[in-house]
Order: C-alpha cells, then structure tokens, then sequence
C-alpha cells in the first residue's frame, strides 16, 4: 500500500511535466504560425522594395525586417500570448521593440557580411541569406519574447507548502490546466 502512495504522486508528477511539454508544443506552434506569417511579409515586402526602388540591399531588408516586426507583434500579443499578462503594455511594447531591433541587427548583419563581405548581391542569394538571417533571429527572438516581453501572469494562488503542491499541483498549474481532467489509472491487486 506504501508504494502506491508513491507511484501515484509519480503520476501526477509525470502529468505535470506533460503537461508542460504539451503547453510548450502549443506555443512553438502559435509562434510558428505568426513567425510564418511574419517570414512571407518580410520576404514580400524586402523583394518588392529591392526590385522597385533604388535601395542598397540591407536598406530594404531592414525596411522589410521593420514591417514584419509590427505585423509579428499584433500576431504575438492577440494569438501567441494572448492569455500573457497584459498589466504592462508600455514595458511590453518597450521590451518587444529593443528585443526585434537586436533581432533586426542579426537578421541584416548576416545578409550585410554575404552581400559586401563575400560579395553575394545575386536576387536569389540575398533572399537565401535573408531566409538564414531570420532563422537564426527567430530563435533569439523566441526566446526573448517568451522569457522578457509575453511574461506569464503571476499566480494569485501562492503555494502555501511543497507538500500540498505534491498532493495536488493542479490549481497551482492554471495555463498547464489540459482541455479535460487527466485520469489516473491504477493497477488493482
């Protein structure tokens, strides 16, 4: 009877961490689909700019980085992290400004070094440079918006002590809180 005390508070453990893993999935995929839809804005708008206008390379593409990053922060904060706290929209916006202008900075300075560096100023080897630019930008960026600017809300529910969160860490768990209860199944003897 001990050890089912234990396997069961093994459970609920294990639970807990699928349900992490499982809101994590959710949001690389809402991320995803904004930063997708922010990926097509920016290529469209960098080779509409470059192939109608006079502009040097990475003045358009920061032109288009600049256009995607106001269409990426409406996407983020009303579909990505919409469930976020909202208390701070001044330090939000902030944070998300300074954390886009590094990314901008990442994402130009690799088609920056293809272009006058190695001397790639092809349309198509911008736009490959450009596409591997913002890859790597949208990892930083993924993390810097999840970690500083889309914060979770804080809980209003402080845990009192470890053993009631282990007994029953459900209410202390609210955006892992899946779509229907988890059953437990237990093996009877």
């Amino acid at each position: 009877m001990g050890t089912a005390g234990k396997r069961g508070a093994h459970a609920r453990q294990t639970s807990a961490v699928r349900l992490r893993i499982e809101r994590l999935t959710r949001e690389i995929a809402k991320f995803g689909a904004v930063g997708g839809a922010g990926l097509l804005v920016n290529l469209i708008v960098f080779n509409l700019v470059r192939h109608t206008t006079d502009l040097q390379v990475v003045r358009a593409s920061v032109i288009a980085t600049v256009v995607a990053i106001v269409s990426n922060y409406i996407g983020f904060r009303y579909f990505t992290y919409r469930d976020r706290d909202k208390s701070g929209r001044t330090k939000e916006l902030t944070l998300f400004v300074l954390f886009s202008a590094v990314g901008l900075v990442i994402e130009n300075g690799f088609l920056f070094a293809a272009t006058y560096g190695l001397g790639f100023d092809s349309p198509l080897a911008s736009n490959v440079f450009k596409f591997v630019g913002i890859g790597i930008a949208t990892l930083f960026r993924f993390w810097s918006y999840r970690t500083w600017v889309f914060r979770v809300a804080p809980s209003h529910d402080p845990v009192t002590d470890a053993e009631s969160f282990l007994e029953n860490p459900t209410p202390y768990l609210e955006e892992d809180r899946p779509p229907q209860p988890v059953r437990q199944v237990q093996r009877v003897r």
